[in-house]
């Protein structure tokens, strides 16, 4: 029998991925429809990534206690990344299977935004592939909008917010 349900007003956390949660983190890709994995980077991947990189800051997301999701953010220029984006970009997230749908991604994209707002940012870019488990509604529907531009075969989007 599997756990019950945070409450949807569960407090939202960030957590460091450590040697105690690096697992389960990983497993959460698990939790992916075959059409969003498709089109959702491995969370054990990504982690890989992010440990090889100076500008990435990653953390697990809990609602309450529960782990549901992952994030990682990539700050600034960096080429041996692959990143070519001069501020904030939106590297990887994603919210597990069971807890999607329930606004916990919404309010942690509003988080991430608040705190890059103290940090003196004002935009925050992502980019996503098309077809079956794009997150292409997702990102409009939080107010990104397409910038005409693409990240190897993925739309590139951004989301400007004041200070």
């Amino acid at each position: 029998m599997s756990a019950p349900l945070p409450p949807r007003d569960a407090e939202i956390s960030f957590r460091r991925i450590t040697a105690l949660n690096v697992c389960d983190v990983c497993d959460l890709s698990r939790t992916l429809s075959a059409e969003q994995r498709g089109v959702v980077a491995d969370n054990g991947t990504s982690i890989a990534e992010g440990f090889c990189s100076q500008n990435a800051w990653f953390r697990a997301i809990h609602a309450d206690e529960t782990l549901i999701g992952f994030v990682m953010l990539h700050k600034g220029y960096d080429w041996d990344d692959g990143i070519e984006c001069p501020g904030v970009y939106l590297w990887r997230f994603m919210i597990a299977g069971p807890f999607q749908k329930r606004g916990y991604g919404r309010r942690a994209i509003a988080m991430i935004i608040e705190h890059l707002k103290v940090e003196g940012w004002h935009e925050l870019y992502t980019s996503f592939g098309l077809g079956a488990g794009s997150p292409q509604d997702f990102y409009l529907g939080m107010g990104f909008e397409l910038t005409g531009d693409t990240y190897d075969e993925e739309l590139e989007a951004v989301l400007r917010f004041g200070a």
